[in-house]
């Protein structure tokens, strides 16, 4: 899907996180490889992960700069 997105130019500009249980180094650099503009692995804890979302959307919606 990640592929699909990029290669469609209505598509390709939108920032795509990818969050997954997997910290293995395929996984990252097939995600990377399709053009994934960030790898996040899911924390096992709650709070951790509730936190990690608080920073992730302090950084994609207000310190990114980003154009349509």
């Amino acid at each position: 899907m990640l592929k699909i997105i990029k290669a469609t130019s209505e598509l390709r500009r939108i920032p795509v996180v990818v969050n997954s249980t997997s910290s293995a180094e395929s996984d990252i650099i097939r995600a990377y490889d399709s053009y994934a503009n960030s790898y996040l692995v899911k924390p096992g804890d709650a709070s951790k992960f509730a936190s990690m979302m608080h920073t992730l959307d302090s950084y994609w919606f207000k310190y990114n700069e980003y154009t349509h």
